[in-house]
């Protein structure tokens, strides 16, 4: 099996970490990004499609997704490396993911992302599913904050909606440019 990134390029990401003061631990704000869709399938279908990460978000994961207190590594390139940990999972209504380590190459402060939470909150509205994404703790005042608006806008409103209506999403491919290409392209990231 082929290591994704070199034994040189990992103990870089692995080592370029600080730890997070609880200070610049985060909660729950007004100013989170947030996006939210709606879908005609179950609650629980919108569950199981949001969990499957390579469905709809990038192929480039390592790791399960799906699995409680279990980690996951993603990567586009060198430009964006980020661990995951999913901490809470409610079947049909509830998915958290805890990002333990994340690296862009595009911004000054590499804590930016380090313990925010993706949080998928499932419910039901007027006889559709309807799935509310936050992700807890990107807010504004970020550096990174305008390019991964852009992804996260164009990954939830599109790629993970089309997933859950047809089981056909546009996660970044493996071997071939995808949207993330587009994304780097339009901001000028390398």
């Amino acid at each position: 099996m082929k290591p994704l990134l070199g034994v040189f390029t990992w103990m870089l990401f692995l080592t370029s970490f600080t730890p997070v003061p609880l200070y610049k631990q985060h909660a729950m704000t007004p100013k989170d990004y947030t996006a939210t869709i709606l879908v005609h399938q179950t609650p629980l279908e919108a569950f199981t499609a949001i969990e499957n990460f390579r469905g709809w978000w990038s192929e480039e994961i390592e790791g399960p997704t799906d699995r409680l207190n279990e980690t996951f590594f993603y990567h586009y390139k060198d430009i964006h490396l980020c661990r995951m940990k999913l901490i809470e999972a409610v079947p049909g209504k509830r998915l958290v993911y805890l990002v333990t380590e994340n690296a862009f190459n595009f911004i000054k402060d590499q804590s930016e992302w380090v313990n925010t939470k993706l949080v998928f909150d499932i419910s039901t509205e007027n006889g559709s599913t309807k799935v509310k994404f936050t992700h807890e703790g990107l807010v504004p005042e970020y550096e990174c904050y305008q390019v991964c608006n852009d992804a996260w806008t164009g990954y939830i409103n599109n790629s993970l909606k089309n997933y859950i209506e047809t089981g056909k999403g546009t996660p970044n491919p493996k071997d071939k440019d995808g949207f993330n290409a587009e994304l780097a392209k339009k901001w000028g990231l390398k």
